[in-house]
């Protein structure tokens, strides 16, 4: 052999070498996860906190010997939230990374083209934040697993509280405010067709479309001023509802109507980024709260997350913590991280305990919709200025049962996959 290419054989060695994460060697055997998440922007934040999350998981689990022998390898693009350059990266991990799963999305546009990815590959494709039911329902494929609430959960979480406010502050009239693609359509559908099948009586005044990341919404704000309802749904999220909320203040529109977000609206990045500015007594919910539950596991993730990022976690960082000891937790089972059809299995009705569930609860994975089971609260902000720089988080809880918000077998009968179809009880 030529000097010349031993040099060149030693130098791809050292090159491959030094692509390995910190702490894995080449002669490691990895379980290998390929991520997508949004780093700049207004979804920015929301990737930042689940790369955080998912790479103080990986440092936990690898800090205990990995999983059967294997060291997790977490890496990172940033997606810009586009569904089309999520796709690109996904078929990159796949075909030039060799990765095991594909991982992450806080966006339900990106994660909706994701899953076709993942259905044509065969690749298992773990779904941290984004929230459209459609991912477990009509769109639902075998490969696709969701660690965090959807929104038909949030929606029948939030028609219960609908429900009894309006027995005891009585209330007619509902409009909504959402984003105009799947995730913010799924929301208004679903709280509707929740409402409905609570028997709860209202009246639809209104319905209003921005688009994602508006930099404007005063002509939605006059519209709902003059529509007067009593509650407005919001289905807005992230830096959206941060600008909504800010370019509403001056209108005094929540001294007129409640605003309501069951969903997305009880971010940390919301109280942080408003502090005395946020008025008390909005009602609203996330996939994850920094002061509930109040829990031993809870407040053990978030120090742990404010002690690696130096600040606290927006509701994505927990779902993509999730994500990673799921993984993890179905490859113990298995032994093999490219066993993927055992893994779908593994996955089906998993157990596992994570830091939002209550005392007596423990999550779990439906293997019906692959969609994971969780207990949802909702609250009021209320001043609190122990997550600093909030001056405002959630309180005057209302906590929902798991099994009663999960999606009825007559709703999933109208809205299923030909997968899923074959999988319902006749």
């Amino acid at each position: 052999m030529s000097s010349r290419k031993a040099w060149g054989l030693l130098a791809l060695a050292l090159a491959l070498v030094m692509a390995l994460p910190l702490g894995v060697c080449a002669q490691d055997k990895v379980i290998k996860i390929g991520a997508m998440y949004p780093m700049t922007g207004r979804p920015g934040l929301y990737g930042l906190d689940s790369v955080a999350a998912a790479e103080m998981a990986v440092a936990e689990i690898n800090a205990k010997g990995g999983v059967k022998g294997h060291k997790l390898v977490f890496i990172n693009t940033d997606s810009q939230a586009k569904p089309d350059l999520a796709v690109q990266i996904a078929k990159r991990y796949i075909s030039s990374e060799n990765v095991h799963f594909i991982f992450g999305e806080v966006s339900s546009g990106a994660g909706l083209a994701l899953t076709e990815v993942s259905s044509q590959y065969k690749k298992i494709f773990i779904g941290t934040d984004h929230a459209s039911t459609q991912l477990t329902s009509d769109k639902l494929q075998p490969y696709y697993f969701r660690v965090s609430n959807n929104t038909f959960q949030s929606m029948a979480a939030g028609a219960l509280y609908l429900k009894e406010r309006q027995a005891s502050k009585p209330w007619t009239t509902l409009a909504y405010i959402g984003p105009d693609y799947a995730y913010g359509h799924d929301q208004w559908n679903e709280l509707k067709y929740n409402l409905d099948r609570f028997g709860v009586k209202y009246k639809v005044v209104g319905e209003y479309w921005p688009k994602l990341a508006a930099p404007d919404y005063t002509a939605f704000i006059t519209a709902i001023m003059k529509d007067k309802p009593d509650i407005l749904v919001g289905g807005l999220w992230g830096g959206d509802t941060v600008a909504f909320i800010k370019q509403a203040l001056p209108y005094g529109l929540f001294q007129k109507m409640l605003y309501f977000s069951p969903d997305g609206g009880g971010n940390y990045e919301l109280m942080s980024a408003t502090g005395d500015e946020l008025p008390v007594g909005l009602a609203l919910s996330g996939r994850h709260h920094n002061n509930w539950p109040d829990t031993a596991a809870n407040k053990k993730f978030v120090q742990d997350f404010f002690k690696k990022a130096g600040r606290y976690p927006s509701y994505a960082a927990e779902g993509a913590y999730s994500g990673i000891y799921a993984i993890a937790q179905a490859v113990e089972q298995v032994g093999n991280p490219a066993d993927t059809e055992a893994l779908v299995k593994a996955f089906e009705g998993m157990k596992i305990k994570l830091p939002e569930d209550p005392e007596g609860f423990t999550s779990y994975i439906d293997p019906l919709t692959h969609q994971i089971v969780q207990v949802q609260a909702i609250g009021e902000t209320i001043a609190n200025k122990d997550f600093p720089p909030a001056t405002r988080m959630l309180g005057n809880w209302k906590v929902y049962k798991a099994e009663e918000i999960m999606p009825p077998v007559e709703y999933l009968k109208d809205h299923s996959s030909e997968y899923l179809k074959g999988r319902l009880p006749k």
